[in-house]
């Protein structure tokens, strides 16, 4: 039927701007978004909506969106067709691996790829495809210490648990503001609805954090910590578990070694031991531990602020380490295993493969690979430092690191004279793309496919949800999909194939296996004629119709037909909901001992270095730096909307007003911040919202520099917080840099 562009409709879409995967309801006129609301009928997020998603039709619309690839010719990015670009990639980059090998093409992915589909289905192929081992990616900046940590307890970095938002009794919170974040490693739209229904159930929130944000106001206690020392106030919490005997896995005991090492391990972490560290007298840590064993259901729960500092992944794992000995791992109201609906169905437990670090390491400073990652901080020494496997030429997909890894003036120089040839997947010119010699514009939002593959694994609720595009492609634009099944073919040297040629060979390699596997419900069957059978618009669509039918609800090609298919979802606009979350021990454990290893090798050979931070004294004038969020941003993506701009949304230096006053500071007057890396310029903002002792910048602004095209931001800069670091830093298991707990001084700019 033909389009009326004068019609005015609504059109379903999930919103892709952070990780509470809110369902929206846009407003469409014409081909343009004039509007959006929250879906009331969303089987999750039930009408919730905040300022990111409301302001959703301004992100489709900016018109600094690039439209149409760039190619660089004679030094200068010029608007180029499709084929031009994919022709100039084709060219260069497998000569380049040709020549110098495969570790010579680097690829960086930044996080907005887990917040779209194709993000999340084509990189492995393309990571395949350039058979190399250079990959960096935002993880080294958030979340890779919960990765390793769950890694070494249960088997695979991917299996991690979540709080039971909505059942729990009691919530114990490190390093996570979700009422500014909307949630992290913990998939709950309206985040700040369910803390405010736990409360109402009777059930206690404590929040540790260095800063009184917004979720810390909410709170029936607040711990103002000293930042970087979570791991010691978690390791003295269980050290008062097994002290006053209060420790009780309950159902898990079968399943779980090495709780007497654990015992054995914390022994120095006293209360008293840590007070002085941490500046959390003895007393209240005592409390919190006993208040944890004593509630009747409960979950720990530590984000990037616990992450992002000197002992993130020792912070990590103590994390679950107290849910498990309070008993409240893998049961209602502590802390759960998501089964999301494209996850791969339940089998026997059987033991695993375990989890490795270090396979391979660093060129440069020979640091660890850690789930197949290495540093982000660690990409620039790789481009610049001569010899066998210098990278020379990087693919960036989706990510902005002179903005968001430290030292982003490394980083910049070495982008702008250290490679060859460079691509970038941006739907902007921003300060890391403006140095590509092909930029690929993805389409807007409304105009994209949306499946949360990453998000459905870590949600406090089983549903699953899918939306088509909402508007039809505008003219010269190319679908994401295509775009890097397009990258795939180019580097491969099948350059000029059908794009939908990786899709179904990705296909029946999965077929391959599942006919081959007892378990499958297709064990046996003819994978060409399973193929046949798979529906969709797109190669895309029939990799989820894939997943979805051999996923653990799915219909198994006729085995259920009351099962989960692509088909089913989409007679489901609003989503299916697939029920609260259950316990699902020892399923999901592929550790080599097929129990929850609860005091892996990695972890012991690190708490040395835990034990020195014992002694550590801070100096009552000395002050360390933080980051924060906003609600009306995500890192470097959204400072361009025009609508999101202002209100809490800006770059100043919080400092406790104790600390103003003896360093002569006042609000609003510029002060001068020097780090590791560097020193900043940057307004005072003067409060007793952060504790004395700690200065607080947010993470994601300096859009200062030439050659940018967002002019929005560009108006409103701030600084770029990582300049401050030098990339030294780093979490010595997680390879993440320490982006919180870091030493600076801070002077009046004269």
């Amino acid at each position: 039927m033909p389009h009326d562009p004068s019609s005015s409709r609504t059109a379903l879409r999930i919103c892709p701007l952070c990780e509470a995967t809110c369902g929206l309801t846009l407003t469409i006129e014409g081909t343009r978004v004039t509007g959006a609301r929250g879906d009331r009928e969303d089987v999750f997020s039930k009408g919730f909506i905040c300022p990111k998603g409301a302001s959703i039709g301004g992100l489709d619309e900016d018109p600094d969106r690039l439209r149409t690839p760039l190619v660089r010719k004679d030094g200068v990015l010029t608007e180029a067709s499709w084929g031009e670009a994919f022709d100039a990639i084709a060219r260069a980059l497998p000569e380049i691996a040709r020549e110098h090998g495969p570790q010579a093409v680097g690829v960086v992915l930044g996080n907005p790829n887990v917040h779209t589909m194709a993000g999340a289905l084509y990189p492995p192929a393309l990571l395949a495809a350039l058979r190399t081992r250079a990959l960096f990616t935002a993880s080294t900046l958030d979340q890779m210490p919960k990765h390793v940590s769950s890694g070494l307890l249960f088997g695979d970095p991917n299996t991690i648990p979540v709080p039971d938002l909505d059942h729990t009794d009691h919530l114990l919170m490190l390093g996570a503001n979700p009422l500014e974040s909307n949630g992290s490693l913990c998939t709950a739209p309206d985040f700040p609805g369910r803390l405010k229904a736990l409360r109402r159930r009777g059930g206690t929130l404590t929040v540790v954090d260095p800063r009184r944000t917004r979720t810390a106001r909410l709170a029936d206690r607040h711990v103002a910590i000293r930042p970087g020392t979570d791991a010691l106030l978690l390791a003295a919490m269980t050290h008062v578990l097994f002290e006053e005997k209060l420790t009780d896995p309950g159902a898990l005991a079968d399943h779980v070694e090495g709780v007497g090492e654990v015992a054995d391990a914390v022994r120095d972490f006293t209360p008293e031991a840590v007070a002085a560290a941490c500046d959390v007298d003895a007393a209240t840590i005592r409390t919190l531990a006993r208040e944890l064993a004593a509630a009747p259901s409960a979950a720990v729960y530590g984000r990037i602020g616990s992450c992002t500092v000197e002992h993130g992944t020792l912070a990590s794992w103590l994390v679950d380490v107290l849910n498990v000995l309070t008993g409240n791992l893998d049961r209602p109201g502590g802390a759960l295993f998501p089964l999301s609906a494209t996850a791969r169905a339940p089998r026997p437990a059987t033991p695993g493969k375990g989890f490795a670090l270090g396979r391979w390491a660093s060129r440069v400073s020979g640091h660890p690979e850690a789930k197949g990652e290495l540093p982000l901080s660690a990409l620039a020494e790789e481009i610049t430092t001569p010899g066998e496997g210098r990278i020379r030429a990087l693919i960036v997909l989706a990510a902005n690191p002179v903005l968001s890894a430290p030292d982003g003036d490394r980083l910049d120089a070495a982008l702008a004279d250290g490679l060859d040839f460079m691509v970038s997947v941006d739907p902007y010119l921003n300060e890391t793309s403006r140095h590509a010699d092909v930029v690929l514009p993805p389409p807007p939002p409304s105009q994209s496919a949306h499946f949360d593959f990453a998000f459905n694994a870590l949600a406090v609720r089983n549903q699953v949800r899918y939306t088509r595009p909402a508007l039809p492609l505008g003219a010269g634009r190319m679908d994401e999909a295509e775009i890097l099944a397009r990258l795939v073919l180019a580097v491969s040297g099948t350059h000029g194939a059908e794009p939908d040629a990786v899709d179904t060979m990705i296909i029946d390699r999965a077929l391959g296996k599942a006919v081959a596997d007892p378990l499958s419900p297709v064990y046996g069957r003819d994978p060409a004629g399973i193929a046949a059978a798979l529906t969709g618009r797109t190669g895309a669509e029939r990799r989820l119709d894939l997943m979805l039918r051999l996923g653990p609800y799915g219909e198994g090609f006729g085995a259920d037909p009351d099962g989960l298919s692509l088909e089913r979802l989409l007679a489901h606009p609003h989503g299916i909901d697939l029920g609260p979350l259950a316990p699902r021990v020892p399923e999901v454990l592929t550790t080599r001992s097929g129990r929850v290893e609860l005091f892996p090798a990695p972890i012991a050979a690190d708490l040395p270095r835990l034990r020195r931070a014992l002694d550590g004294r801070a100096d009552p004038e000395a002050l360390v730096l933080i980051g924060r969020r906003h609600l009306r941003s995500n890192n470097s993506w959204l400072h361009n909307v025009a609508a999101l701009r202002g209100g809490s949304n800006v770059c100043t230096l919080q400092i406790h007003p104790e600390d103003a006053a003896r360093l002569g500071l006042t609000d609003g007057a510029p002060a001068k911040v020097t780090g590791d890396g560097g020193e900043l310029t940057v307004p005072v903002e003067v409060t007793d919202g952060v504790r004395t002792g700690v200065v607080s910048l947010p993470h994601g602004w300096g859009h200062d520099r030439p050659g940018t095209r967002m002019s929005v931001a560009a108006e409103q800069p701030g600084v770029n917080v990582n300049q401050l670091l030098d990339g030294s830093r780093l979490d010595p298991l997680s390879g993440t840099a320490v982006l919180n707990g870091i030493p600076v001084t801070v002077a009046p700019s004269r």
